[in-house]
């Protein structure tokens, strides 16, 4: 799980989770898009039938937001539980997105605790200078990170920033 604001640097993060397997296949879910197509269709989609649709060894979700927001968290935990399923027969890797300031904190640490490993991209202003840093919350079986890992936005994507403050 991989959350922060719209602004974060989230979409980024995913692209190049998607584009590190260039050479397998993947698949990239934008969950408002099916939606949207649902609303013009009029037709009912399941929150089960984004299965149908996973494929390859990294999977993007893009976003949870989205699947809670049209169908409520019980049905999104259960897709996430039904993913999580798949993705752990075939050795596959899933990374899915959630946006922060949305949801309720109850649901917020629902989803976390469903996932494996929790990163928050966070994006803080200071004066005149933007700071992106993530936190790494949680890693399933593993000691998380105790400090926050900067990183920069460049034109091709996230880069962990080069410089550390030592204390």
């Amino acid at each position: 799980m991989v959350h922060g604001t719209a602004v974060s640097g989230l979409d980024l993060a995913a692209l190049q989770f998607i584009a590190a397997g260039a050479e397998d296949e993947g698949t990239y879910l934008r969950a408002e898009d099916i939606i949207n197509h649902e609303k013009d269709e009029r037709s009912e989609i399941k929150p089960e039938m984004f299965l149908m649709q996973m494929a390859g060894s990294r999977i993007v979700v893009d976003s949870v937001t989205a699947i809670i927001e049209r169908y409520g968290i019980s049905d999104a935990l259960t897709l996430l539980r039904l993913l999580k399923e798949d993705v752990q027969k075939s050795g596959a890797n899933m990374m899915f997105l959630v946006f922060d300031g949305i949801h309720t904190p109850l649901e917020m640490t629902k989803l976390m605790r469903e996932a494996d490993i929790v990163i928050e991209f966070r994006c803080d202003t200071h004066q005149a200078e933007i700071e992106r840093t993530l936190a790494v919350h949680k890693i399933k079986n593993a000691a998380a990170p105790q400090r926050l890992l900067p990183f920069i936005i460049t034109d091709k994507g996230i880069e962990a920033s080069t410089t550390s403050r030592v204390v």
